[in-house]
């Protein structure tokens, strides 16, 4: 294991891939943590990282993992190359990040786990989304019992994107499709809020001209009385709701996406005025009781606790066990489309 680097000491990362979630959400992020410092790259955009972070050098991954001077290995390739990956840094003394899904398969989930403690390294897994600000309004809603008993909950995460792009995530490869995309957001975010569900039954499609992968999602999650509906799809000219809640109280509806994503393409960072803050009339509704404020998004939180994570002052942000339930239930979906079937987790 490598030694922890002293706490006045910025923590050197190595960041695998720089396509949109390594170049817009990770590299960001960490030019706002000063407990990190982005000190290695592994792309094929050289140029891009020259231009982003002259500072930073471009290594292929096996010189980026076997780089003893480096204290943390973030893994931001295509999905089916995570768990290789987490697993070859774990083994080189390097704590990680990795980008959701964590893995394709659940058990190797809980493997990798396994092998972060077994090393006494910190394991986490970006699921960056339970820190909009939307999501966190729902759970201070929900905590609060402004809606008393729960009946239903639907979270809509919609697109218009009629033409299928050539990309890995829009090909016929492990790892592919909306379901393992924000389906994985979607799961996450429920069991944050409700835990592992009894069974889920799903209804996945390939839609649009050429589709090779998962471009719609209708997934039913039972919880005794509660029904959670988690849904997307990649022709939607006019948006569902974020979020419906109804309760025997009351009810919420909240239209729009968390504003984070778009203020870090736009190159905005964590603390700068208007940072996950949202205007007045994107504000969601209660039926009885009006408008409530979104809180303020917050995805800096993540690397903020990793480092003191890092420095034994607290748990990691997201599990590797918690990232494994989201996959159990990306497995479970999986099956009850293949057989017409609702499938237990119980």
């Amino acid at each position: 294991m490598a030694d922890l680097p002293s706490p006045r000491k910025p923590l050197r990362v190595g960041l695998i891939g720089y396509g949109l979630s390594g170049a817009t959400f990770h590299a960001r992020l960490l030019a706002a943590e000063p407990a990190f410092v982005l000190e290695a790259v592994s792309t094929r955009n050289a140029e891009a990282v020259a231009r982003d972070w002259p500072s930073a050098r471009v290594l292929s991954v096996d010189a980026l993992l076997a780089d003893p001077s480096l204290d943390v290995a973030i893994v931001t390739s295509p999905n089916d190359s995570h768990a290789e990956l987490a697993r070859r840094a774990l083994q080189a003394g390097k704590h990680v990040v990795v980008e959701k899904p964590f893995t394709l398969d659940s058990g190797e989930a809980r493997q990798l786990g396994a092998l972060a403690r077994e090393r006494g390294l910190c394991l986490a897994v970006f699921h960056n989304r339970r820190w909009d600000g939307d999501f966190l309004t729902v759970s201070q809603l929900l905590g609060q019992g402004r809606l008393g008993k729960l009946y239903s909950f639907e979270s809509h995460f919609d697109r218009l994107r009629p033409q299928v792009k050539k990309r890995w995530k829009e090909d016929a490869v492990p790892g592919g499709g909306l379901l393992w995309d924000l389906g994985a957001h979607l799961i996450d975010q429920a069991l944050q809020l409700f835990g592992l569900p009894e069974s889920v039954m799903a209804d996945l499609g390939q839609q649009r001209p050429g589709a090779q992968a998962v471009d719609w999602f209708h997934l039913l999650l039972r919880y005794g009385e509660l029904r959670v509906i988690l849904r997307s799809g990649s022709v939607v000219h006019e948006p569902w709701p974020r979020f419906v809640l109804h309760g025997e109280a009351d009810a919420f509806v909240k239209y729009g996406l968390d504003p984070q994503e778009e203020q870090l393409k736009a190159g905005l960072l964590p603390g700068a005025p208007g940072w996950g803050a949202e205007p007045p009339e994107r504000h969601g509704r209660l039926s009885q009781g009006g408008s409530v404020p979104t809180a303020p998004g917050s995805y800096e939180r993540f690397y903020g606790q990793l480092a003191a994570a890092i420095a034994g002052q607290g748990p990691v942000p997201v599990t590797a066990e918690s990232a494994a339930e989201v996959i159990r239930v990306i497995e479970a979906a999986q099956r009850s489309a293949s057989e017409g079937r609702r499938v237990s987790l119980a």
